[in-house]
């Protein structure tokens, strides 16, 4: 089973326009078209299982529709066998927080995506930490961008392994995930400041420049269980990734973990 656990889609309406955007934004080329249909496509191509869909919030207005567009999601693909789980997506400057936190959990959704950069907050920042505090009390995993993100370049990295740690000093709390290897462009950092810390990293646009060697330090100071496999699509190609985890020449048991077994605990499925 290949669990999937940073993936990204929109509604069909707004998909080639988004993809457009975002791609020119980052310089970087999209592997599918950005939607629900693309994503399974991609997934059966690659073996992948399940996707966990990641929804960006760039303002808090956005709340309700995309709330409402992920819990469809849910519903469309609840009990398949290839099936998409959507997390929620909240934005820092929300006027109240705790309300939509508790309304994320009451739809029942597993976790909540935030991007510090692309909503402009810091990590290590109040409302930030509250969020967390509030994931902590709905036992919702929490899941953040981390390290550079190549649409920012020039600008200040808002979650560096410094400022990771601190949110972690104020509200330790095992369901935090760090993408992109806890921090994008970042590995060193990572492995003297974040590697060893009771949060998870996925593996999510860094597979195609982190070496082998570089990934064994991971696992041997971060840890095999609190590793998991994910891709970033539409923005890096789920079947180029899970084809480098396996080039790892990982033991069975270790690839398994990475691949679904850790975030089948996680998730709880």
């Amino acid at each position: 089973m290949i669990i999937d656990f940073h993936t990204h889609i929109f509604p069909d309406k707004i998909a080639a326009k988004t993809i457009a955007i975002l791609s020119e934004k980052g310089g970087i080329p999209a592997h599918s078209d950005g939607t629900e249909r693309g994503l399974l496509e991609k997934m059966a191509i690659a073996g992948v299982d399940v996707s966990v869909s990641l929804p960006v919030l760039t303002s808090p207005s956005q709340f309700d529709s995309i709330t409402s567009f992920a819990h469809s999601i849910n519903e469309k693909y609840r009990g398949k066998e290839r099936r998409i789980i959507s997390f929620a997506g909240i934005h820092p400057d929300s006027e109240d927080i705790d309300c939509q936190m508790k309304r994320i959990k009451e739809l029942g959704f597993s976790g909540v995506k935030i991007h510090p950069d692309y909503q402009g907050v810091f990590i290590d920042d109040e409302r930030y930490v509250r969020i967390l505090e509030c994931a902590k009390e709905y036992d919702l995993i929490l899941i953040t961008h981390a390290g550079a993100d190549v649409a920012f370049r020039g600008q200040d990295v808002r979650c560096t392994p410094e400022r990771a740690l601190r949110l972690i000093r104020r509200v330790p709390y095992s369901k935090l995930v760090l993408a992109h290897m806890g921090g994008n462009e970042m590995p060193e950092g990572v492995l003297d400041i974040l590697a060893g810390e009771d949060v998870y990293f996925d593996t999510s646009f860094v597979l195609g420049s982190t070496p082998r060697e570089t990934f064994i330090k991971f696992i041997e100071k971060h840890g095999i269980d609190r590793l998991l496999f994910g891709s970033d699509s539409p923005w890096s190609d789920m079947a180029k990734d899970a084809g480098i985890i396996k080039s790892f020449s990982l033991n069975k048991d270790d690839e398994e973990k990475i691949f679904s077994g850790n975030a089948r605990r996680l998730l709880g499925i």
